[in-house]
């Protein structure tokens, strides 16, 4: 809910800082001392539209600021109006967009009057509203949906049309045969032969490198001679035994090594056809890396999926088949899936038209007729109609003219629903009713309280004695400036405002005693209703 809610120059207001409590909260006082601005403010944290006009005159910029606690959460919205440039938002102290107040607002706060922000307007929401008034169980349908939709992105996975899919497969038969007949030996068969290519491009010069080698190492007075006679010159010295194991070691290894090098130079001749093989090969890889990958370890993975994506092609007719199957089951339990839906959107639409209605004709609309229409399976198209007036057509509530009708439309339907925000503002409720209305209006009031926080701007006394806090706002003239101030009341207080109220300062003494008994009588009406059962609901 509301807690707290701080206003710089904003109209009449110059500081306004106040504190809010759960329930019904009535805002009172005379005409042009602020109230509205109060109820402007709100509608600002919630995205309203915002004008340079409603910054203070002599200001530069006109700010609002209100905190919102729901559970453990809560959060900070804030709007500046400059009198130049744009206004600008914040969501917890931080820069948001207009469209991101109004994302919150729609969770946070339902504003019911000459504010648009209302979302029970909503086709959405009237959807949901009407769901959760009637119990309907919509998950078979998620579900019945969500399998069609999976079923037809595997069909638009299969490929395209016919001629489409001619194409993909010869494309993909070609790369996949190219791939196949390169009959790559591995991820690094081009290091291999490179390798081999250097050999071959220089063979005189490898083999004589090689057999230079194999001199240096066991022809006379090569290396395994001088290892020879280094073992020779410590052999039968006991203390260097381990020297000679070493050295023996060291002419094993060498003679392994001299035979390995001699194979190699061996092996090695001039062969231009290898040679041209080879580079041919190489050529060929490259080609192959050019068109399906950087590396070949790219090129054989790309190879394989495209021999899937192939396979799955060739067998389209059967899988397609397969998939058309499934999709007609799919179809027949979406359609049943909407048909229930749909019967229980009309089964719940008449009962709750009633309920609104039967409100309705306690809230001074008196001949109103409210309507649900529902469209066709599975009733997606929700729409509220109303009309006013004997004689005048039902209409979607959009199109409501009157600020105080559609305000009461929307007390008479909040009072039946159970879900929307937990704040909710009325302005203009009380328009032009009084007498038994205006107490049938308090009484639907203070019991909409009992669900959510109900701020309220109005002019009735009997609104004013069922809210459970009541708050004066009032304005005051200094130096040829006008400032509104604003204060929560107490019990001997609330007396006063609402003898203003009902006498505007005439028969004082009587409206203060009538004032006492409507206080009275409220508290009477709000203890009872503590123990009146809750009516039964579909």
């Amino acid at each position: 809910m509301l807690t707290e809610l701080h206003i710089e120059n904003l109209g009449v207001i110059d500081t306004l800082d106040l504190q809010l409590s759960k329930g019904l909260v009535a805002l009172t006082g005379e005409t042009g001392a602020g109230k509205t601005m109060i109820v402007e403010a709100i509608n600002l944290l919630v995205g309203g539209r915002a004008d340079a006009g409603m910054v203070r005159p002599g200001a530069t910029e006109a700010r609002v600021e209100g905190r919102f606690v729901f559970g453990d959460e809560e959060v900070i919205l804030c709007r500046t109006i400059p009198l130049d440039g744009r206004s600008r938002a914040y969501v917890n102290g931080r820069l948001a967009t207009v469209g991101q107040l109004a994302e919150h607002g729609l969770d946070l706060v339902d504003m019911h009057g000459q504010h648009a922000h209302q979302s029970l307007l909503g086709a959405k929401a009237q959807r949901e509203a009407l769901d959760a008034y009637a119990k309907v169980d919509l998950e078979p349908l998620r579900n019945a949906r969500a399998a069609v939709t999976e079923i037809d992105a595997a069909l638009a996975t299969l490929g395209g049309d016919d001629r489409m899919r001619a194409r993909e497969i010869d494309l993909l038969r070609f790369q996949v045969n190219e791939i196949i007949e390169a009959a790559l030996q591995g991820a690094d068969e081009d290091e291999q032969l490179s390798r081999e290519e250097d050999v071959l491009a220089d063979a005189v010069n490898y083999r004589e490198a090689l057999w230079k080698a194999v001199a240096s190492l066991s022809e006379e007075s090569g290396a395994t001679d001088n290892l020879g006679s280094a073992v020779s010159a410590l052999s039968n010295k006991e203390p260097f035994a381990g020297f000679v194991s070493r050295l023996k070691a060291l002419q094993s290894e060498l003679e392994d090594i001299s035979a390995d090098i001699r194979d190699e130079a061996d092996s090695i001749e001039e062969n231009p056809s290898r040679l041209d093989e080879v580079r041919q090969r190489r050529q060929l890889l490259v080609d192959l890396r050019r068109k399906y990958g950087d590396s070949l370890q790219e090129v054989i993975a790309y190879g394989d999926e495209s021999a899937a994506r192939l396979a799955e092609l060739e067998s389209f007719e059967a899988r397609a088949a397969t998939l058309d199957q499934e999709r007609a089951a799919a179809v027949r339990k979406l359609e049943a899936a909407q048909a229930v839906v749909g019967k229980a959107r009309r089964d719940g639409a008449a009962p709750l038209a009633q309920e609104v209605q039967k409100n309705l004709r306690t809230l001074a609309m008196a001949h109103a007729v409210i309507d649900v229409s529902v469209g066709q399976d599975p009733g997606d198209d929700v729409v509220f109609l109303l009309a006013a007036n004997p004689g005048s057509p039902v209409m979607p509530l959009t199109k409501v003219a009157s600020g105080g009708e559609l305000a009461r439309t929307m007390l008479a339907l909040r009072l039946v629903l159970s879900t929307g925000p937990n704040t909710l503002v009325f302005d203009e409720v009380d328009a032009g009713i009084g007498g038994e209305a205006a107490v049938a209006v308090a009484q639907a009031l203070a019991l909409l309280g009992k669900r959510h926080q109900v701020l309220v701007v109005t002019h009735l006394p009997q609104v004013a004695a069922a809210s459970h806090a009541h708050i004066q706002v009032s304005k005051s003239v200094r130096n040829g400036k006008t400032y509104a101030q604003a204060a929560m009341l107490g019990e001997e207080e609330r007396v006063a405002e609402i003898a203003r109220m009902l006498s505007g300062g005439v028969a004082e003494a009587t409206a203060l005693e009538h004032a006492r008994e409507l206080l009275r009588d409220s508290h009477k009406s709000d203890a009872s209703s503590q123990t009146t059962p809750k009516r039964s609901r579909r």
